[in-house]
């Protein structure tokens, strides 16, 4: 079972590295929809990780978002708020992007937002390898 978690764990850390790399290409290429969507995937599966090493197991976006924020912000005091923040920030352009078409995406607060996504795996990744 520790074997299936591991890989579980694994493939959650690939698919957000793969999202940012994604997000990068996008950027690169003007298509800042995509790059919006990118960012926040590198984000939830990151958390996704994270709930797998915690036995906490969701598909659901604002489950694992208030779980996040409840166990390691709130309660647990484990990462900084800014942490929260970062999250939930994804989660909400990505839903702006995604689904009201009066929004477009801003190229330099993406290029921020993906320095930041790239910050947000390293430190989830870390405290895994813990």
């Amino acid at each position: 079972m520790k074997q299936h978690k591991n890989v579980l764990i694994q493939n959650s850390f690939q698919k957000a590295e793969e999202a940012l790399k994604t997000a990068e290409i996008n950027l690169e290429n003007n298509l800042l929809d995509g790059a919006q969507n990118r960012i926040y995937y590198s984000i939830f599966y990151a958390v996704m990780a994270l709930g797998y090493y915690n036995k906490f197991i969701t598909s659901k976006h604002s489950q694992l978002l208030g779980w996040f924020n409840k166990k390691f912000i709130k309660d647990d005091k484990v990462f900084e708020p800014e942490l929260f923040q970062i999250y939930q920030n994804a989660y909400k352009n990505r839903m702006e992007s995604d689904y009201e078409f009066t929004a477009r995406p801003n190229r330099e607060k993406l290029v921020k937002s993906l320095n930041k996504a790239v910050y947000f795996v390293e430190i989830i990744k870390n405290y895994i390898k813990e």
